[in-house]
C-alpha cells in the first residue's frame, strides 16, 4: 500500500513519512497543525463560547501555548484492529464505567481539559454529532485529563456538553490506550467499533465532517 502523505490545507502533498501504525491503515492528513506547548494558565469558564478568548486564539491559529497533535486521522481496516480497550475509569458524577460498557456500541472517546485551546472549539462539534448520533446507540464519553470537577462542569456548561467525562487524573484511561494516544496529544478523538477496538483516530482539533464520516462508517459495520 502507498505511503501516507501529508497535506497542508490547499496545497500538493509536501513529504512523506513512515508511520508506525499497520500498513493497510489509511491516514489522512487533513490540517498542518503546529506543535503547541500546553497551557500554564487558565481561564474564567463563564463566558459564552462565541466569545471564548482560547478558542479564538485556536481558530486564529495562534496555538503556540498548547501541545495538540497534527490534525492527522488514521482510520484502522477491520483485519488490523487489535484487542479491544480495557477502558475502566469513574466519571465525574461518580458512575463507575467497565469494559463490557463498550461492547455492542460505537463509542466516541475524546481526551481533553478545560484550559486546551482547540478543545474549546471542538467540543460544540463533538455535542452537536453526540445528538445527531445518540438514537443510533453512539455514545460519546470525555476524558477530562487535568480537571477538578467544578472546572470540568463549568466548561461543559459554557459550551453546553450533555455526555459525561472521565476524572482521568491518574491516568487510568490515558494508560488503557497507551500506544494509540500520545500522552501529550491534546484533543485527541477515538472511534471504537462495537467490539470495543480502536476504529479511528483523530490526532488534534477535530473537523466536524471527518468525524461524522468515521463515526457512520463505525456504525454501518
Amino acid at each position: 500500500m502507498a505511503s501516507p502523505q501529508r497535506r497542508t490545507p490547499k496545497q500538493e502533498p509536501v513529504s512523506q513519512q513512515s508511520l508506525s501504525q499497520p500498513q493497510t491503515s489509511r491516514r489522512r492528513f487533513l490540517t498542518a497543525g503546529g506543535m503547541l506547548l500546553a497551557a500554564a494558565t487558565t481561564v474564567g469558564l463563564s463566558a459564552c463560547a462565541q466569545e471564548d478568548a482560547l478558542a479564538k486564539q485556536a481558530k486564529a491559529g495562534d496555538n503556540k501555548n498548547y501541545v495538540a497533535g497534527d490534525g492527522s486521522v488514521t482510520e484502522f481496516a477491520a483485519a488490523d484492529r487489535k484487542a479491544p480497550v480495557a477502558v475502566k475509569g469513574t466519571l465525574f458524577d461518580g458512575t463507575k464505567v467497565e469494559p463490557n460498557n463498550f461492547q455492542g456500541k460505537v463509542t466516541v472517546l475524546n481526551f481533553w481539559f478545560a484550559a486546551c485551546a482547540p478543545c474549546r472549539v471542538e467540543a460544540p462539534v463533538l455535542e452537536g454529532l453526540h445528538q445527531e448520533y445518540k438514537d443510533q446507540g453512539v455514545q460519546f464519553f470525555g476524558v477530562n485529563l487535568r480537571d477538578e470537577k467544578a472546572t470540568a462542569e463549568a466548561f461543559e456548561k459554557t459550551f453546553g456538553v450533555s455526555y459525561p467525562s472521565f476524572n482521568d487524573k491518574d491516568g487510568a484511561v490515558l494508560l488503557s490506550v497507551s500506544g494509540i494516544v500520545p500522552p501529550g496529544a491534546v484533543p485527541t478523538t477515538l472511534v471504537l467499533d462495537k467490539q470495543g477496538r480502536v476504529a479511528s483516530r483523530v490526532l488534534g482539533e477535530l473537523e466536524k465532517g471527518t468525524l461524522k464520516a468515521l463515526i457512520s462508517t463505525a456504525v454501518a459495520e
